[in-house]
């Protein structure tokens, strides 16, 4: 206790040992030595107005010249207010008859004579839960550090300190990997996907997150930005760190889940990949030769094929009608909106995410794009069956092999624990009205679409068939898709935006671009019309010595595609 009784012992506070660490003015420091003397009376809490009144012989208005001495010992981190307050929200006349106390980092101070910690000798590292403990120690430091600017200034001592042992640990945690004469799994991760201290940052939290059971915020994007951000403008820089194009997203270190939150918008929390986690918890597990992954499963049949959603809703252009029903069909998907339909008992408890969904419209106008972007949303992926493909391959057999679709998707499911969305092209074959002749393939077809009812009504996720023909649209169909969502062919104004979209980017052209987009843009065409002609033209220009675009070029291919006089491969909508 040498260094407490030094300093209530010390006449002229300014000569005692500790009084350099304090940072603060001699009257400041008076205050915090009254305050330890008071401990020896019992006296842990004290009233301001009493303290200045007492220590300084004061009165009445002559008290108040002293409050900001009071904040600043809060600020430093030396002593704290009985009510929990940020010394950066308190008002100096509230302080007046508050009651303060000495801080645990004060009373440390007292004690030790120092704020520095003293952290263990550094050795190799054993395993790798002793690099993972440096790891979330450093983890606990940030948020420490975090917490404390909220409510100290940026010099305060309580800060300092731990600034002060986070700087020595990851100093430690360098040195101790160098004295490591085996990597372990996870630094090995980390030097193959090449992440820099930041990434490192948000990585370790999330899986701290995944050790301690998710018992914390860490997994919300604002709690893990804030972790490796300085102010404002580095929080806003630091986002990108966590979006689709990043790398800790692109290498598939991490994913995220999206969930509409109460205001409207998407919120995402973020969570280690479940085959990353295990490499790491159990760095000598013997791998499996083969996973029932839904790729592998894929590979092994030729019904179905994925389709990987590329594009966010917000980058298809929609018509404004459209767009609305699809945002509130994905609000009705939100995990907390199937619960609440479950306890009312309107869904049963067993069953899941289910929809079944038919795009219909003209055309090259995003239906299937528009299906894959849905997909993007819901953090599934999409089988698709071509259904353009069904006569041809099961002539003879269509009661067998319709359901051989549905059994197939069944199967293919409950191997991978998997629940993508099943996506059937262009299905006017089953969804058109049911023939009254009375010929073999008249039966074949009706036949066909009777088993097709059957395995939707049975249907249990989320089925969404696209079709150029509603008019033809069997009514014991319609009954049976939730929504039927319309298509619309691009107005003039979304056509401008197609063209911006697909006109090359550094090319040449012979006129204003701005110009050209609005000439263009006058002509009827679909989104998927307008990639071709695009495409088609490109080929063209580029096998000229001055490759060159003008609006001849593109209305030779527009006329040409108007005109069906050529075939052009299938496109999948349009996107901005």
């Amino acid at each position: 206790m040498q260094y407490y009784l030094d300093f209530i012992n010390t006449k002229e506070v300014q000569k005692s040992t500790i009084f350099p660490s304090l940072k603060c003015d001699e009257d400041e420091a008076k205050i915090l030595q009254y305050m330890a003397k008071a401990l020896l009376n019992s006296e842990v809490e004290i009233m301001v107005l009493s303290l200045v009144e007492n220590l300084f012989g004061l009165k009445g208005e002559e008290t108040l010249a002293y409050l900001p001495k009071i904040k600043n010992l809060l600020e430093l981190g030396w002593v704290s207010q009985s009510n929990f307050s940020r010394p950066t929200n308190t008002l100096l006349l509230e302080l007046l008859n508050e009651n303060i106390y000495l801080t645990h980092s004060f009373l440390r101070l007292l004690e030790d004579g120092t704020l520095e910690v003293a952290l263990p000798k550094a050795n190799p590292y054993q395993d790798h839960l002793e690099y993972l403990k440096d790891q979330f120690l450093k983890i606990d430091l940030l948020q420490q550090i975090n917490h404390l600017k909220l409510s100290y200034k940026l010099d305060s001592p309580s800060l300092s300190r731990i600034q002060y042992r986070l700087n020595t640990l990851e100093q430690q945690i360098k040195y101790r990997l160098k004295l490591t004469q085996t990597p372990f799994e996870i630094v090995s991760l980390i030097k193959d996907a090449e992440l820099d201290s930041k990434e490192q940052t948000l990585f370790f939290a999330l899986l701290k997150e995944e050790y301690s059971g998710g018992e914390g915020n860490l997994r919300e994007m604002n709690a893990l930005i804030e972790l490796i951000s300085e102010d404002e403008y580095d929080k806003i820089k630091n986002r990108s760190l966590l979006d689709e194009k990043s790398n800790l997203i692109e290498k598939n270190l991490v994913d995220y889940d999206e969930i509409l939150n109460p205001f409207g918008g998407i919120a995402r929390t973020f969570f280690i990949n479940e085959e990353i986690l295990q490499k790491i918890i159990y760095p000598n597990k013997k791998k499996k030769k083969s996973k029932n992954t839904l790729t592998n499963l894929i590979k092994e049949q030729e019904t179905f094929e994925i389709l990987e959603p590329k594009k966010d809703l917000k980058d298809i252009v929609l018509a404004p009608s459209t767009r609305e029903v699809l945002e509130s069909l994905l609000k009705q998907m939100d995990p907390k909106v199937i619960s609440q339909l479950k306890a009312w008992g309107v869904k049963e408890r067993k069953s899941g995410i289910e929809s079944k969904i038919i795009f219909y419209g003209s055309a090259g106008t995003g239906k299937t794009l528009t299906a894959l972007a849905l997909a993007k949303s819901l953090k599934k992926q999409i089988l698709n069956f071509d259904c353009s493909k069904i006569l041809s391959m099961y002539v003879g057999e269509s009661e067998k092999n319709v359901r051989k679709i549905f059994d197939s998707y069944r199967e293919i499911t409950q191997k991978s624990k998997s629940e993508p969305i099943l996506l059937l092209d262009e299905a006017d074959q089953f969804l058109s009205a049911r023939s009254t002749g009375g010929g073999g393939a008249d039966k074949m077809h009706n036949q066909m679409q009777n088993i097709f009812l059957e395995q939707i009504e049975k249907f249990d996720g989320i089925l969404i068939a696209t079709t150029n023909l509603l008019e033809t649209l069997d009514s014991a169909f319609s009954r049976r898709f939730n929504y039927k969502i319309e298509f619309k062919r691009p107005t003039q104004e979304q056509r401008a935006k197609l063209w911006e979209l697909h006109l090359p980017k550094n090319a040449s052209y012979s006129m204003d671009k701005k110009e050209l987009v609005k000439k263009l843009s006058s002509y009827d065409l679909s989104g998927g019309q307008i990639s071709l002609v695009v495409k088609n033209t490109a080929y063209k220009v580029a096998t000229r010595d001055n490759p060159t675009f003008s609006l001849e070029d593109f209305s030779k291919e527009i006329i040409k595609e108007r005109d069906g006089s050529f075939d052009g491969e299938k496109s999948m909508g349009f996107v901005v």
